[in-house]
């Protein structure tokens, strides 16, 4: 007997652009190979020391920062440091928050500026992030870990719901909601946790995202200008 539907079982994923899911999985099988690493299933006994040794090879710093604009170290194995410090997480929570998130919120910001353009939100943000974070943090404390283009992404999904809220004729303040919640809760652990100075790439990475979708956003600038007319 036949089913009353015919349609095929599709999968989620099947939603997901592919330079989500590939950002997604490249940040969990960097985790994964650490994992299996520290447990001694491959690498050897020098495996255990591989997260460390990726966070000196791939990390960002302000070191870096005075390599490049001090002494003009243009070499590749400074500027990869730019893009390559989000894959390398220091733990699993990092990992599956990072992981989530950009599966979350890249899915809806493809849905609104298109995928190409969330690489280029990841990418640029985590540049963008790492030159604050540079500027304003001495020392050698590394910056790693894949909040930095997350709070990008979230920049660039505040803006889209900004712009959607005010053609709704709604309080378009509301968009911010979501960063208002995940700054006041990164202050309240950090009062009672202590906290590094990551938070300056992360709202770097926001305030980028969301000055960047000004531009990438569909209609751009007109778009933009249209909604303040309105308002005026």
């Amino acid at each position: 007997m036949e089913p009353e539907s015919s349609d095929k079982f599709e999968s989620p994923f099947n939603a997901l652009p592919p330079v989500v899911i590939a950002l997604t999985l490249l940040i969990i099988v960097i985790e994964v190979i650490f994992q299996l690493a520290n447990a001694g299933i491959i690498g050897g006994a020098r495996g255990v020391g591989w997260r460390i040794a990726a966070i000196e090879e791939y990390g960002f710093s302000s070191v870096v920062m005075d390599r490049v604009l001090v002494n003009g170290d243009y070499s590749i194995d400074m500027l990869k440091r730019f893009v390559t410090y989000p894959f390398v997480n220091v733990q699993l929570t990092q990992v599956a928050f990072c992981a989530a998130l950009t599966l979350a919120l890249g899915k809806f910001t493809a849905e609104f500026y298109g995928g190409a353009k969330v690489l280029v939100l990841y990418l640029a943000t985590s540049v963008l992030g790492a030159v604050a974070f540079g500027l304003m943090v001495e020392g050698r404390f590394p910056l790693v870990g894949g909040f930095t283009p997350v709070y990008g992404l979230i920049g660039a999904y505040t803006y889209a719901l900004w712009l959607r809220l005010g053609q709704a004729g709604e309080n378009q303040i509301k968009a911010f909601r979501l960063i208002g919640f995940l700054l006041g809760l990164q202050l309240l652990f950090g009062l009672l946790f202590g906290s590094g100075n990551q938070w300056i790439a992360e709202l770097a990475g926001f305030s980028a995202g969301f000055m960047l979708s000004i531009v990438l956003a569909p209609g751009g600038w007109a778009t933009l200008l249209a909604r303040m007319r309105e308002r005026s």
